[in-house]
């Protein structure tokens, strides 16, 4: 059993107390810029073993009637299309899922803006889309020369239009990274004090990295490598340094643009309105994260884990074309500040032995072989390798499932007539070149067999207990595997090996 070295109540307790406190010292409202993800915030729950993906909205449950949240949409990536591959939806659907979702939990979206708007036909047919369901929805144009040109980002917020609030805590989130957050809050920081006399104030809300904890922590590494795609780079904020003394740490970009900041926020508000008094970056955050680390090695040990995962997710991204090589090349710099490699990884190892395994037996299908190992929620690892009739994502997924159940290896969760009635389906109806039924289709054929069978309805309930598991591959995993290990909730990491080789990565 892995260890927690997150005490999850004592944070809510703390963080939703520093929050209270911050607006205190305002009048009457706050913007909160909310980084990251809102809801399923996964990279969290990894690195802080006892942290949970929904933290953020049970801090924002905790805080009641007191917020409402704005959520940004960037029309910049609506255009592009980008695709989460957490949960494998586009840009569009991942922004609607998530607007669903904080709904769902009980919390407030008032209002929904599409940032950095020029023109975009997907950013009109989303706003279109939007407006027809009942939601309040804005266009914000890009701004030239933002944020450096002080007197052009001013004039540009004039132009924007003003956000009416009620609550006193404006939760402002979004997608992802470039969604306009923080030039919302300072858009609507302006209207408020410019003409409606109010003394709002703004901060921020982001985990990572961790303010207090050393640059090097792995935990603040791990944040470098989950935004080594941006060239994130954790460091320490020499404002708060200069100011107070005190070391503490943030993100190259926060740091480097604190001075043009500072000048934009002190032409927006009055002299005596708190935030003009912020000397740092880091008097800007609200973050509590790291009083609640009850286990530093825990969360090391978690953190280093994280970073290697990252490596495979960059290495799979370059080869299906969607990714920069530079990206791997900061990745491998990222990696020696804490002296791990890929090969360090366990779950890699078991994977590729999986594989090598198959050929020595004579196994694997049409002389390709594929590896697939998870760890169990006790730190087990149990491995599948791929057969004429499984793929190895499935034959790992229904030994998890068997040892999770206690069921012996000898029992068959799928009766034989339904895999053969299944690859008959696909080799003679189908046309496809493999007849072996993915992670999906083993899904469906083990659902239909617990009606009869009591050995496949105990591994259906096993099912949940894989959610938030670690799984390595050693191949591209098809639509039917991805949507497989997607729905179950898997942390999947891949060597990412195309199956048209007919070898496997030793």
């Amino acid at each position: 059993m892995k260890k927690v070295g997150f005490n999850l109540q004592k944070y809510l307790e703390i963080q939703t107390q520093k929050i209270l406190e911050r607006v205190e010292i305002f009048d009457e409202k706050l913007y909160l810029e909310f980084g990251g993800k809102l809801y399923d915030d996964f990279h969290a729950m990894r690195v802080l073993p006892g942290y949970e993906s929904d933290t953020k909205v049970k801090m924002l449950q905790k805080l009641g009637n007191r917020i409402e949240i704005v959520y940004c949409i960037s029309a910049k990536d609506l255009q592009k299309g980008r695709i989460r591959h957490d949960f494998g939806l586009t840009y569009d659907n991942q922004a609607l899922r998530d607007i669903g979702e904080i709904r769902r939990h009980g919390l407030n979206v008032s209002t929904i803006v599409i940032n950095r708007f020029n023109g975009e036909e997907s950013a009109l047919r989303m706003k279109k889309q939007l407006e027809s369901s009942g939601n309040k929805v804005y266009l914000f144009n890009e701004i030239e020369e933002y944020p450096f040109d002080i007197q052009k980002v001013l004039e540009g917020y004039e132009k924007q239009p003003y956000i009416v609030t009620d609550k006193p805590i404006i939760v402002v989130t979004g997608v992802g990274g470039g969604s306009g957050k923080m030039s919302l809050c300072l858009t609507n920081l302006y209207h408020e004090t410019k003409k409606k006399q109010i003394k709002a104030g703004f901060s921020k809300f982001e985990t990572f990295p961790i303010w207090n904890l050393p640059v090097d922590h792995p935990v603040n590494v791990a944040y470098e490598a989950a935004t080594a795609d941006l060239g994130d780079e954790v460091l320490v904020d020499s404002f708060h340094l200069a100011t107070y003394n005190i070391q503490a740490v943030n993100y190259n970009r926060d740091v480097e643009n604190f001075r043009i900041m500072k000048s934009l926020v002190e032409n927006i508000v009055q002299k005596d309105n708190p935030v003009a008094k912020f000397n740092s970056p880091t008097d800007m955050g609200v973050n509590m994260a790291g009083f609640a680390i009850i286990d530093d090695e825990a969360v090391r040990e978690a953190s280093k884990e994280e970073v290697i995962r990252r490596y495979f997710k960059y290495r799979r991204d370059i080869i299906l074309g969607v990714e920069k090589e530079e990206t791997l090349q900061r990745m491998e710099k990222i990696m020696q500040k804490i002296k791990v490699k890929p090969d360090d990884y366990e779950l890699a190892k078991r994977a590729r032995k999986a594989a090598e395994e198959a050929e020595k037996k004579g196994k694997g299908n049409k002389n390709i072989f594929c590896g697939a190992a998870i760890e169990l929620p006790d730190g087990e690892i149990v491995s599948g390798k791929n057969s004429p009739f499984l793929h190895a994502e499935s034959a790992a997924v229904l030994n998890a499932i068997k040892k999770l159940a206690d069921i012996s290896d000898e029992i068959n969760l799928l009766p034989e007539s339904i895999i053969h009635n299944i690859s008959m389906l696909k080799k003679n109806v189908f046309h496809e070149h493999s007849e072996s039924l993915d992670l999906e289709e083993v899904m469906v054929a083990l659902s239909i067999g617990a009606g009869t069978n009591p050995f496949a309805e105990l591994g259906v309930k096993m099912l949940k207990k894989l959610e938030n598991c670690n799984m390595h591959i050693t191949h591209l995993p098809n639509r039917g595997d991805e949507a497989g290990l997607i729905n179950l909730k898997l942390n999947v990491t891949t060597d990412a090996l195309l199956t048209l080789q007919p070898h496997y990565l030793k």
